[in-house]
């Protein structure tokens, strides 16, 4: 069973007006094929992706002032992927409040990267329609603030092995290696263990095919570099300046 909704409001310090709207937000199609009902929550999923894309274009624009127009974009892609938008769900526990189908649940979909983004899309379209935007900008900046305290750091990961093979032939002039450690598991579920190395640096990356564990292993290099160079942003073109301003106080 989900946590009952009226918890929520102390997660998200905001007690929604309309409860009925919040329900539906968290409704997902699976529960509304299986008990017959005429809403889910794709549809303020739909408005949660308009709202969001215009809270964080102004908020990127306040930010970083001196930042050009294509790290603007490369950022808000990277805020709004889903892996970054699942772990804004998960910093509210919102998975714990979905409402969702035996099925889907059986198969961990309260837990699954692409449940939990559509999930907040879907909670932020019903936000904004109850509270007006900006109260719905407040919700969305702090938690982006709490989450991604820099946000250029997140272009790491819009496409790690790209990334990473520029960085690597433009500081060593030569080329990632990825070489397959391991194969367990099940015939139909198999587990791939993936080691990328560069420049005598190695990580690993584990996932269900060679090409994720490849991306996986490719963004835990990308991190270990990350942290030993400083010049890492810069020597990848990525220069927007640090923030100069409040944006609290701007918003």
């Amino acid at each position: 069973m989900p946590e009952d909704i009226e918890k929520l409001k102390f997660l998200i310090n905001y007690d929604f007006k309309n409860k009925s709207l919040l329900r539906e937000a968290l409704t997902h199609r699976t529960y509304a094929v299986e008990n017959s009902l005429a809403y889910d929550n794709q549809r303020l999923e739909f408005l949660g992706d308009a709202v969001l894309e215009i809270i964080l274009s102004e908020y990127l624009f306040r930010l970083y002032p001196g930042a050009r127009e294509g790290d603007l974009t490369k950022m808000r892609s990277a805020m709004v992927n889903q892996h970054s938008l699942a772990r804004l769900a998960g910093s509210i526990n919102l998975g714990n409040f979905m409402i969702t189908g035996k099925g889907e649940k059986e198969n961990g979909g309260c837990e699954r990267t692409s449940t939990l983004s559509d999930l907040f899309e879907a909670l932020l379209g019903a936000f904004y329609l109850d509270a007006g935007l900006e109260t719905a900008k407040k919700f969305v900046v702090e938690l982006v603030e709490h989450e991604f305290p820099d946000p250029r750091k997140l272009i790491l990961h819009l496409n790690p092995k790209g990334i990473l093979q520029e960085y690597v032939q433009k500081k060593w002039n030569e080329a990632p290696f990825y070489e397959v450690l391991s194969v367990t598991g099940p015939h139909h579920a198999p587990v791939f263990t993936v080691q990328v190395t560069a420049a005598q640096t190695k990580a690993s990356g584990i996932a269900s095919n060679r090409k994720r564990a490849e991306v996986e292993a490719a963004r835990n290099l990308i991190q270990i570099i990350a942290k030993t160079d400083p010049d890492f942003l810069a020597e990848l073109n990525i220069q927007s300046p640090e923030p100069q301003v409040s944006e609290n106080e701007q918003l």
